[in-house]
């Protein structure tokens, strides 16, 4: 039986065909061992992975980053695994981490952009500026918290729109969260004619407050003055809700008090202009 160098490149070098499939075949279970490692481990690590969300579920972790903690897991067990098979393999780990390292800060430089909004992605892991169902308005962007994934987070709009916006953006701006308080306020304006009561202006908005259970007593609802303007007298109604009946109750007051004013005979005016003619002789 022949013997052959276990140098592949030698082999090649010298064209030496016999030695070459030899060799191959002399690697087989070595092969073969790598591809289950990493057959199997790929499969624990997703398995792990639906394991992690169903533990996130029971904590009652935020469902929003679910996707973004298992899909850090899975990625890190895939990486443990692959450097496993290429040990059984015979090739030098340390010398494979040091190529992927120089491949890493190279493609790095290439690819800014995406380590930026991978590093804001964790950021927003770590400090949790929001949850899922929060309605948060970044810029002209607008909606509930849908998905925070490593790259981007997926909101949904109040008209149902799917906005995907990258998590530097987020990170690198002005962020405001409706939900972060358990409260919101309502900050409502109505104008009246200049000859109304005021007394009974104001009895009749808080009216139609008290008339809604969704309208929060403490703090004590406001109805005052606000301003004198140029045709009418604008009235300030500052109530309080909970953040989810926000909405709700925006659209009640807006048309309940105008029902009230009717009922009352409470004039809301137009916009006037006088207009002065001087004749001439």
């Amino acid at each position: 039986m022949k013997h052959y160098p276990l140098d592949l490149a030698q082999l090649i070098e010298e064209r030496n065909f016999d030695g070459i499939i030899a060799l191959i075949v002399s690697k087989i279970p070595v092969i073969v061992s790598a591809v289950l490692i990493l057959v199997i481990g790929f499969t624990v690590s997703n398995f792990i992975g639906k394991m992690v969300i169903k533990a996130l579920k029971a904590k009652g972790v935020d469902p929003s980053i679910h996707t973004f903690i298992k899909t850090c897991i899975t990625l890190i067990l895939k990486f443990a695994f692959i450097l496993s098979a290429i040990s059984t393999l015979g090739i030098n780990v340390s010398s494979f981490l040091a190529a992927i390292g120089a491949a890493g800060i190279t493609a790095g430089i290439g690819l800014q952009s995406s380590v930026s909004q991978l590093a804001s992605g964790v950021q927003i892991l770590i400090n949790h500026p929001f949850k899922s169902g929060d309605f948060v308005e970044l810029g002209t962007v607008s909606g509930k918290v849908h998905e925070i994934k490593l790259m981007y987070t997926v909101f949904v709009t109040a008209d149902n729109k799917q906005v995907i916006v990258p998590n530097s953006t987020i990170t690198s701006g002005n962020i405001i969260n409706y939900n972060a308080n358990n409260r919101r306020r309502l900050d409502l304006v109505y104008s009246v004619a200049y000859d109304q009561d005021i007394e009974t202006v104001r009895s009749a908005i808080l009216n139609t407050v008290h008339k809604n259970n969704l309208i929060l007593t403490d703090p004590k609802p406001i109805v005052s003055i606000k301003e004198h303007g140029p045709s009418s007298i604008n009235f300030a109604c500052l109530i309080w809700c909970k953040s989810d009946d926000y909405w709700d109750v925006f659209y009640y007051m807006q048309e309940q008090v105008k029902l009230e004013f009717d009922k009352q005979g409470i004039t809301i005016p137009y916009n006037q202009i006088d207009v002065h003619i001087n004749k001439e002789n």
